[in-house]
């Protein structure tokens, strides 16, 4: 009898092994493929949340830090259309002419069409696909807009700035569900962590969920229910109280998500990143579209210099963390250089897709990272490169290099100076030589940013139609 059970068992692991039926010790230690939920705040500084020690109420971000992981040196670019192109990409946005300010309500242009976003390679491999929130990578042509970049659904809305409770910009209406406009009453934020509960409510939690929570909390205009402000009575300043009860709305909303996610059964099988798209705004200059002037500016960047639109720490490291229950380890800290650009070939692993080959990708892989590893190849982090500056960082060294005059070139060790306040140009003219070149070396491959391109295009046509004749501005027109 034993003999004929030792046959069988034999016979079994024979066939079992030739048709591939039992899985590889590989395969098994692989990680399920996973929910994923991609938060992403909007112009907030990076000292704004509780667990940076801010006096702003962020109780479910510090849970999420607490049970996952924080990322302490971690990049976006400086402004927002270049980092969520980058994110989605998994490309830095020199190489797509997005690398120059934000796409304004007049632009015509949007991300390159020819580029294979993370949605797309996502959805190839059996993802549902949502965005819910911000978009802002191109809204004059439907052929920029999420459900023709990949996405299923969308909800939110297409510009870059909206008024909270008329879910307005300019006088007009930007508010779509899957391209159709939606008139509603309620507060942006909360309508928004609304619908992604609704959306995890209906999902079939045997599909493996990409949802992009994007919020417009805390851009500009710094406005926020009475029972949000009511919590912040200690802050006499109108802009900061109205900004830091946005962040604390935003994380109720974050809160809601995840009890919804719990509720499925899909949290423990769930990753959820949590980051801004840039560092918060230290000018009204840079605010938006609002003007925000006449008041402070509320964000807080705590020790790092400037804010967004610049290229120095306060404008490109932003509050980040990663969260996934039994495979990122609760409360560690993870203090090496990641990048945006990361996510994508990142995700992309997890999920079992890929990226489109003729494209190659400025991002690495940061599971390693999250699990206790290190990233491989994470040595050189871009900032940005446009036609008037650029700064890299190589290890601890970081080079920021105005070209435009009056042009200025600087150097900074961040393990040594985070805070950006000693340039030790002078004293290392080899590094800065080295970065230099590496700059213009990444420069052959960058296209002409398009809102430089688009504003040269439109100020040539005011400026032709007023002075020159018609035979006049026809013959100018046709100049390079």
């Amino acid at each position: 009898m034993k003999a004929l059970g030792f046959l069988i068992a034999f016979i079994l692991a024979i066939v079992f092994g030739i048709y591939g039926w039992l899985p590889s010790p590989a395969d098994a230690q692989q990680p399920p493929r996973p929910h994923i939920l991609y938060i992403m705040s909007d112009d907030q500084g990076w000292k704004d949340v509780g667990f940076h020690g801010s006096d702003i109420k962020t109780p479910n971000l510090d849970r999420l830090v607490k049970t996952g992981a924080e990322l302490q040196q971690y990049y976006a670019h400086a402004m927002c259309t270049p980092s969520r192109a980058a994110l989605l990409t998994g490309r830095y946005p020199y190489r797509y002419g997005l690398q120059t300010a934000v796409i304004p309500s007049a632009g015509t242009y949007g991300l390159a069409t020819d580029e294979w976003l993370l949605p797309q390679a996502l959805k190839k491999v059996g993802y549902k696909t949502a965005i819910v929130g911000k978009w802002h990578l191109g809204h004059a042509d439907r052929k920029y807009w999420p459900l023709q970049r990949g996405f299923d659904y969308q909800y939110g809305p297409i510009l870059g700035e909206i008024d909270y409770f008329t879910h307005s910009a300019h006088g007009k209406i930007d508010w779509y569900r899957n391209n159709k406009l939606v008139k509603e009453e309620g507060y942006v934020t909360t309508l928004l962590g609304q619908d992604a509960v609704k959306l995890i409510e209906k999902h079939d939690s045997k599909t493996p969920l990409f949802l992009y929570l994007a919020f417009t909390a805390p851009h500009a205009p710094y406005q926020a229910p009475p029972e949000y402000l009511d919590r912040y009575k200690n802050i006499t300043d109108p802009n900061r109280r109205a900004y830091a009860a946005m962040i604390t709305a935003m994380d109720d909303q974050i809160g809601q998500v995840l009890t919804a996610l719990d509720k499925r059964g899909m949290r423990n099988n769930t990753l959820v990143v949590f980051q801004s798209d840039n560092g918060g705004p230290r000018s009204a200059k840079v605010t938006g579209e609002v003007d925000t002037s006449g008041g402070t500016i509320p964000a807080d960047n705590g020790p790092f210099r400037d804010g967004k639109a610049s290229l120095y720490e306060g404008g490109t490291r932003v509050a980040a963390l990663a969260n996934w229950p039994g495979k990122i380890k609760p409360g560690s800290t993870i203090n090496q250089p990641m990048h945006i650009v990361d996510w994508y070939p990142t995700l992309a692993q997890l999920a079992g897709a890929k990226a489109d080959p003729n494209k190659p990708l400025d991002g690495v892989n940061v599971w390693p990272a999250l699990t206790g590893g290190k990233i491989p190849y994470r040595n050189e982090v871009v900032y940005g490169i446009e036609p008037f500056r650029a700064a890299i960082r190589q290890g601890d060294w970081k080079l920021v290099w105005q070209t435009a005059l009056p042009s200025r070139v600087e150097l900074f060790n961040l393990a040594k100076d985070p805070g950006e306040k000693t340039n030790l140009a002078d004293q290392n003219r080899g590094m800065i030589d080295k970065l230099q070149q590496r700059v213009e070396v990444l420069y052959q491959n960058a296209k002409f940013p398009l809102f430089i391109d688009e504003a040269v295009g439109a100020a040539k046509s005011v400026l032709f139609t007023s002075v020159a004749t018609p035979e006049e501005a026809e013959a100018i027109d046709q100049q390079p």
